[in-house]
């Protein structure tokens, strides 16, 4: 690994791992009567602290520090004064910038007791992502790592959202490549030693369809079925791959310990 990677690498890291942070602290702050608006607050704080600076804050106009997308919103939920209540879903979405340089994650969080479809759902998404993680080397494309969510994703009975996908990421908040989430092994964008990227899929309880609402930014289910997400940023290495966004306390995959 020469020493541009290597940098990129460790710059990531500790975005990455900042970014995880703040998603460790909504795990004993999340409960029914808590506002998407307090979420935010606590993820911005949390960043900021570590000297790092909320990537999504004003991004293109986006208003709020992170997105909190709740039941059937798919992503790009804006913190308001929404209310949690007992057998809500959420994903929380965060992107610290250190340095320059992005370390971009979300989970899921359930709101006290939920459904037995939703947890299925959160725990088929979650493995989805796992498993495409876990071909990543640099003889992959972009194509296999969509197959192996898909493949495994409708095999469960939900469907792949096509309108969102990962990206690129470093100095860029997003760029090149796209990691689409469905695909054909072998296809697409090859992979190579030093790439730095999401993968984040979107899997619906209904159908793949989403719309986006007249803010401009939340996209929801056409058919107002619950959607979940988790999203890690990962790097490409010479046999292999890097998570950049794991927890540090074990909290990656609810039902996480407080």
């Amino acid at each position: 690994m020469n020493k541009n990677i290597e940098e990129a690498f460790e710059k990531t890291r500790l975005a990455g791992s900042i970014a995880a942070q703040a998603l460790d602290e909504v795990v004993s702050f999340i409960k029914p009567g808590v506002t998407t608006e307090q979420i935010d607050e606590l993820c911005y704080k949390v960043i900021k602290d570590n000297g790092a600076y909320s990537a999504p804050l004003f991004y293109r106009g986006f208003p709020k520090s992170c997105c909190t997308s709740a039941n059937h919103i798919v992503c790009h939920g804006i913190p308001k004064d929404k209310v949690l209540n007992e057998g809500d879903i959420i994903n929380i979405d965060v992107t610290a910038i250190k340095d320059g340089w992005h370390g971009d994650t979300s989970r899921m969080f359930s709101v006290g007791e939920i459904s037995v479809k939703a947890n299925h759902l959160i725990k088929t998404t979650y493995e989805s992502m796992m498993k495409a993680i876990s071909i990543l080397n640099d003889k992959s494309t972009v194509g296999d790592i969509g197959f192996t969510i898909q493949s495994y994703v409708e095999k469960e009975g939900f469907s792949v959202v096509r309108d969102f996908c990962g990206h690129g990421l470093g100095r860029s908040f997003h760029k090149e490549p796209n990691i689409l989430h469905y695909g054909k092994q072998g296809s697409g964008y090859k992979l190579y030693e030093g790439m730095i990227f999401t993968i984040e899929p979107m899997i619906n309880e209904g159908l793949a369809d989403t719309k986006t609402l007249n803010d401009g930014w939340t996209a929801v289910t056409k058919d107002k079925k619950l959607s979940a997400q988790f999203e890690h940023t990962v790097g490409i290495t010479k046999d292999g791959y890097e998570i950049f966004t794991s927890s540090k306390k074990g909290l990656d995959f609810p039902p996480y310990k407080k």
